[in-house]
């Protein structure tokens, strides 16, 4: 007799579900859509054909009604093959090779204009005292990214397929909304990024609003590189990731800092003689590094090799191979910021307008005004870092530093436009031609950022990161919550869900980092000083702090607090595999009758 729900909670009550032998076993995680069809239609037949969740009030993490539609797709039709290699049964090289890609593109965020300006705007006001912040801003990154990347490997699903299964329909939408806001925000840095650099590249003969054109024009075309082969597409990110090693590697060669404060700042994690605005760099730091939609795009990008979910030891393979590639990639760019702090660090720290005023009134760098004739500590941006290197270094330095900044911003707007396409794909089912998602995607983005080059100056331009970094600071919680919740689930990632090590340690985590957030957007609205902004922030953080409670609480639930479910855990869906929507079998086309 199914037990009365309790007032209250939301709660499904559960009939049996009978359950193959493979299915015991996790066979639920198969690859191909011929085998899961197969297999689910022999799940199905066993039970006369019906997965059955009888109740009329879901569970807050029970899937929506299946339709009868086509499966989700992605956004990358092909899959690589991984190689055999029975000569290495522990490494092997040659899967190392087949597994690289996703993990790069991933890296990616770790270098758009938005991280290289936090990174300059460090080694400007705190020298190389914040470097160890870096690097542990990275490593958590690197931890958080394995999470995502074993959802993907695991299920099958890419992070917003599985919240669009798993949560509610209004809180999806919250959700994808907030998601889109951040993907939104990501995407107008990194054109304002791209718009700079090519503002830089021909001495301002083209204006803002003209590189954002370009920007636009040239990313619809790079977009389409992946018709000539997945493999290509990944080489050419390669590439300009290379591109922005050489040249922020010839600024580092050109300027020789300091290698003893280098190593200090790395290992050292104290910042002598910080203040407010040393601490409010760091907190910057760790905004910037980790980024919400990272989450979605890397969970979407590992579906892109041929993984066997039905063999166990082929999943526990590509597990491994991903976590080393993330490592290599996120290594690669670690470095690449580090070339960024040092650079800035060694030659502008301590530094005043009026050292920079008179170095640039006697240079070929047509740009001297920038900098007013006064004792102020200089500040710098994208666009002002790069002029005050053409100052010191020559006019190679300035040139091969707008290089670098568009690598980054051609990069990451194109990753962020993926980003975006796995989220309304995921969250929407949206059946789309690509044209259409990429210029619906490009539009929303684009619009404001073209409406602020056009009508205002490029010191307007770069003062939208602070606002950009803000939004995007809100928005972590919404990927980090759910990514933690569903890796923790044994229904949804069967043997391969977090332990109790990566539980607490996940936990703990996301907690650091959403207080450093939302100190730092604290401090950005109280520096607005402006009340009817305090009052109007103060109604929406209700509102925010109100979701993030609601997913935090199916998060706890997930993670074993079993007494927040009302003391009906069991009818929650997570005690058993069958009430989530047996994920390892969604991809087919096969409807489920309830």
């Amino acid at each position: 007799m199914p037990t009365k729900p309790v007032p209250g909670c939301e709660l499904a009550n559960v009939s049996s579900v009978k359950k193959s032998p493979e299915q015991g076993k996790g066979s639920t995680m198969g690859n191909s859509d011929m085998e899961r069809k197969a297999s689910y239609e022999d799940v199905s037949g066993e039970s006369g054909g019906v997965v059955s969740t009888i109740s009329s009030s879901r569970s807050p993490l029970q899937p929506p009604d299946a339709d009868d539609g086509e499966p989700f797709t992605t956004y990358f039709d092909s899959k690589i093959p991984i190689p055999e290699d029975e000569t290495h049964s522990c490494f092997s090289f040659r899967k190392l090779w087949a597994f690289t890609g996703p993990g790069f593109l991933m890296s990616i965020a770790y270098l758009d204009p938005g991280n290289i300006e936090s990174d300059l705007q460090s080694g400007a006001v705190a020298g190389f005292k914040l470097l160890w912040v870096l690097m542990l801003a990275t490593i958590i990154g690197l931890l958080l990214q394995r999470l995502a990347a074993r959802l993907g490997v695991v299920t099958g699903l890419h992070l917003a397929e599985v919240c669009n299964r798993q949560y509610q329909k209004f809180p999806r939408i919250i959700l994808w909304l907030m998601v889109e806001l951040a993907i939104i925000g990501s995407d107008m840095q990194e054109v304002i990024g791209s718009a700079i650099a090519i503002n830089l590249l021909s001495v301002g003969k083209i204006p803002l609003w003209g590189g954002v054109l370009i920007t636009i024009a040239d990313t619809f075309v790079f977009l389409f590189l992946d018709k000539y082969g997945l493999r290509k597409l990944e080489a050419f990110f390669g590439l300009l990731i290379t591109i922005m090693a050489l040249t922020f590697g010839y600024e580092y060669i050109t300027v020789k800092p300091d290698q003893k404060q280098l190593l200090q700042g790395l290992f050292i994690p104290y910042c002598k003689g910080c203040g407010t605005p040393q601490l409010e760099q760091a907190v910057g730091i760790v905004g910037a590094v980790i980024m919400p939609h990272n989450m979605y795009l890397h969970s979407a990008l590992v579906k892109s090799r041929q993984v066997n979910r039905a063999d166990k030891r082929e999943v526990r393979e590509a597990n491994k191979y991903f976590f080393i590639e993330s490592c290599i990639a996120l290594f690669v760019s670690f470095i690449i910021n580090i070339f960024v702090v040092t650079v800035f660090a060694q030659a502008f720290f301590n530094q005043t307008n009026a050292d920079v005023n008179k170095v640039c009134a006697n240079s070929s760098i047509p740009h001297s005004a920038l900098f007013p004739n006064n004792n102020e500590t200089l500040e710098v941006d994208i666009y002002k870092g790069g002029v005050v290197l053409g100052c010191y270094f020559g006019p190679a330095a300035l040139y091969i530093w707008a290089i670098g900044i568009l690598a980054a911003g051609q990069s990451s707007t194109m990753t962020g436009t993926y980003s975006g396409q796995f989220v309304m794909e995921g969250f929407l089912n949206l059946r789309w031609s690509r044209f259409a998602r990429v210029l619906l995607t490009r539009s929303i983005a684009v619009t404001p950022t073209l409406f602020v080059a056009i009508f205002q100056d490029v010191e307007h331009l770069t003062g939208m990161n602070d606002f950009l970094n803000v939004l995007m600071s809100l928005q972590l919680p919404f990927a980090l919550i759910p990514v933690l919740t569903f890796t923790s689930l044994p229904s949804v990632m069967h043997d391969f869900a977090n332990g109790l090590f990566w539980k607490v340690a996940g936990g703990l985590l996301i907690l650091l980092i959403c207080c450093i957030n939302m100190y730092f957007v604290v401090a950005y609205v109280m520096s607005l000083h402006n009340l009817g902004l305090y009052i109007g922030a103060a109604v929406l953080s209700v509102i925010y702090l109100s979701f993030v409670a609601y997913l935090t609480w199916l998060c706890l639930i997930a993670l074993g607090a079993s007494f927040l479910a009302c003391g009906n855990t069991g009818r929650l869906g997570f005690a058993a595999r069958p009430e989530l929507f047996l994920l390892g079998q969604v991809d087919s086309d096969t409807s489920v009758t309830r």
